[in-house]
């Protein structure tokens, strides 16, 4: 029986005189677990760390009971999603993650039936023939994800998946997220935005400057976090129309116009985020492309937290 999916104990890793992770020791339990921190925090880090990618500095780490570092036969329990693009963009999605799947043992019939399995998961079966080079953020993100999961995983690692997603990507995501953990997957996601973290699960970890700062439930930092204004840099064809629909809410404190897009500041963002998805699948007011949130709607939050 497995005490806990992760375990790190006094787990640091430094780049040279920087560190990356700071004497952590933590147990991450089965099932969905949120890691929330702005840019920098450590997340990746500790991500790599948990596939094997890095050698500890100092401490250990063993995952599904087993030590990760040097240890090939572990490695095909994980799926993991990084938060980088590293494509061959002359690649169509299917030959793409066929080859990796290949790089797994399994033979080229195994290898395809599997790469399109995990890309009709994913709903990216339409574009599984188009060249990569030719996808959006939102698909490049998508076909990761069937990379990870296409070998069927005991645990997944998605460092940012949501990143850049329109709206109805960005719920589907989720949805498949919920999906895998109710299915019996465990799942370790990434982000720097607390209203993904809390749509797909309540446990989170708390990390920032290579520490962690909290663990637990998730609504027992929800009211702080919420005190703070929340930014949204919203890419879309009608930003004008977006602006004056925004604008009828008082839940929004704020907005600008940058070029093909328009910077909103809310104070309630469930609501705000909720309102977005119901109008981007509407189409009343054009396409949303895309939907980011800088890491200031965390830094006062975790500025208050570290002085605390």
């Amino acid at each position: 029986m497995i005490a806990g999916l992760v375990v790190a104990d006094h787990l640091s890793k430094w780049y040279g005189q920087v560190i990356g992770l700071n004497d952590v020791s933590v147990t991450v339990p089965p099932g969905i677990t949120g890691l929330l921190g702005p840019n920098g925090a450590g997340k990746s880090t500790f991500m790599k760390l948990i596939t094997g990618q890095l050698k500890p500095s100092k401490g250990s780490i063993t995952v599904l009971g087993e030590p990760i570092w040097q240890n090939p036969g572990l490695y095909r329990r994980i799926g993991f999603c990084p938060e980088q693009d590293a494509f061959y963009d002359r690649m169509t999605g299917i030959e793409w993650v066929t080859a990796l799947v290949r790089l797994n043992g399994a033979s080229e019939s195994e290898a395809a039936a599997m790469a399109a399995r995990a890309i009709e998961d994913v709903e990216l079966t339409d574009a599984r023939d188009k060249k990569i080079g030719a996808y959006s953020k939102g698909m490049r993100q998508r076909i990761k994800m069937a990379q990870a999961l296409a070998h069927n995983p005991e645990l997944l690692i998605l460092d940012e998946p949501l990143s850049g997603m329109d709206p109805i990507a960005r719920r589907k995501a989720i949805r498949m997220i919920k999906d895998w953990g109710r299915a019996g997957k465990s799942v370790i996601v990434s982000s720097h935005i607390l209203h993904e973290i809390e749509s797909m699960t309540a446990n989170i970890l708390l990390i920032n400057q290579g520490r962690i700062l909290a663990e637990g439930n998730v609504h027992q930092i929800r009211d702080l976090i919420d005190e703070h204004p929340h930014t949204v840099h919203i890419k879309a064809d009608q930003t004008r129309a977006l602006a004056r629909e925004f604008l009828g809410h008082d839940d929004v404190l704020s907005l600008k116009f940058e070029e093909g897009a328009v910077v909103v500041q809310t104070g309630r963002p469930d609501a705000f985020y909720a309102r977005l998805t119901d109008l981007a699948a509407s189409g009343a007011h054009g396409a949303i492309h895309e939907v980011t949130s800088p890491d200031d709607n965390l830094q006062a939050v975790f500025q208050y937290l570290v002085k605390s």
